[in-house]
């Protein structure tokens, strides 16, 4: 028995779509242009499924610093961050998260993905309890595997299921309740306030993960809890620097006061290398600019609510009623089906996301628009005339195929068919 073999079923289904190039799971972006363009395949690409949501890869002031940082401290640490792996610019990152977030205590981590794998998987022990929403992220299901507390989920956004299930653990019991303020596959938000209200009723702590909703929900982009004026009851933020922020990491902050002994208990923060100076320098920059980023954010809004009205006018089914996040998802009913408007969208010149299960729920298809502040009113019209597009001639290209099978058909039915085969 080979170890690879039972992956013989998933290397089958890609055999049996026959993925032309390039294939959707595959992009490999030649020369990136903008924080909206890049070139692929020797061809300028609009790009509409990224997640630099505040346009920041680009920012004069960020490439900047990661600069300097890269001239005065070199390309990496080369150590954890409990070892030679913390310079004066990973504190003055997480002092940084501290005045904006206006939280006691910070943890920055490598990556997003460890930053929930970290703290939910060192918070909850055995004995505890960790209870996620169905539709969580991978990192966050990864945590609940990695630990060794009891886990529970609750129905997508269902508050009254989140509240039945608190009431059946034991009173006492330490318990974690894990949301997401906005849902990265449909761009869907949680009803935060109410969440947490039950949450708290049951003497649960909260941990939050803005990950998709930091940089543009709430005054000064600190996210949904920011949005709806319930930080003060959320126990624990977890974010990344991979979005809006524009560069990769992670981070935790709380206001708990032990908070700081988890650097020490903390495998994902204590045993990989910690973030390059030039991206701890690049973040810091932006972090600063987003505070006062109010211009950026109406650009963000009004490009989103074009795009989703723009789509739903052309008869797509979108994964939110309204806009909710910078997140538009189009939804399909079949693979075949979203993978060939990806590519005609490709021919027309967009670039956007495929997502199947098992990262959007069970049955879902769909194709994940991004818009960023950086996209132009041009660009998003763009957008949305290769939609147009690919839906007339993947409408068209269904319409050949059904006209050979039911020629086929016929052939197969009449008497000189018959005599030819007989």
């Amino acid at each position: 028995m080979d170890l690879l073999d039972k992956f013989d079923p998933l290397i089958a289904e890609r055999d049996r779509m026959g993925y032309r190039d390039p294939d959707p799971l595959n992009i490999v972006m030649d020369e990136v242009l903008s924080a909206t363009e890049a070139m692929i395949n020797g061809r300028k690409i609009i790009l509409a499924g990224t997640n630099n949501y505040m346009g920041m890869t680009f920012d004069p002031d960020a490439i900047s610093a990661a600069k300097e940082a890269l001239d005065k401290f070199g390309t990496g640490t080369t150590g954890s961050r409990i070892l030679n792996g913390t310079y004066q610019g990973h504190k003055a990152l997480e002092r940084e998260l501290e005045d904006f977030y206006g939280m006691d205590h910070a943890m920055v981590f490598s990556t997003g993905y460890q930053a929930n794998l970290g703290m939910i998987s060192t918070l909850a022990g055995r004995g505890d309890y960790v209870i996620i929403d169905a539709d969580s992220h991978a990192s966050i299901y990864d945590a609940c595997a990695m630990g060794n507390a009891d886990i529970l989920r609750f129905r997508h956004n269902s508050v009254e299921d989140l509240e039945k299930r608190l009431k059946r653990l034991p009173e006492n019991a330490a318990k974690l309740v894990v949301l997401e303020g906005v849902y990265s596959m449909l761009g869907d938000r949680a009803p935060l306030a109410e969440l947490i209200a039950v949450s708290k009723a049951a003497g649960a702590q909260v941990l939050v993960d803005e990950a998709h909703s930091m940089g543009f929900c709430g005054e000064t982009g600190r996210g949904v809890a920011q949005e709806l004026g319930v930080e003060d009851q959320v126990d624990f933020i977890v974010g990344t620097f991979s979005k809006s922020v524009g560069t990769v990491g992670g981070f935790c902050l709380s206001n708990h006061p032990k908070f700081d002994v988890l650097r020490f208990a903390c495998r994902p923060y204590m045993f990989t290398a910690s973030l390059p100076p030039s991206v701890v320098a690049s973040a810091i920059s932006s972090i600063r600019s987003l505070k006062n980023a109010h211009n950026k954010r109406a650009h963000l809004w009004a490009n989103v609510e074009r795009l989703h009205s723009g789509l739903k006018d052309l008869g797509f089914k979108l994964g939110t009623k309204s806009v909710e996040s910078p997140i538009v998802a189009v939804c399909f009913d079949s693979q075949e089906e979203l993978f060939g408007m990806c590519q005609l969208l490709l021919a027309e010149g967009v670039y956007v996301n495929v997502a199947r299960p098992p990262a959007t729920p069970m049955g879902i298809y769909l194709l994940r628009c991004s818009l960023g502040a950086g996209h132009s009113v041009e660009q998003v019209d763009q957008i949305l005339a290769a939609f147009k597009a690919a839906q007339e001639k993947f409408s068209a290209s269904e319409t050949l195929r059904d006209a050979a099978g039911d020629k086929n058909a016929a052939d197969r039915q009449s008497p000189d068919a018959a005599v030819a085969t007989g």
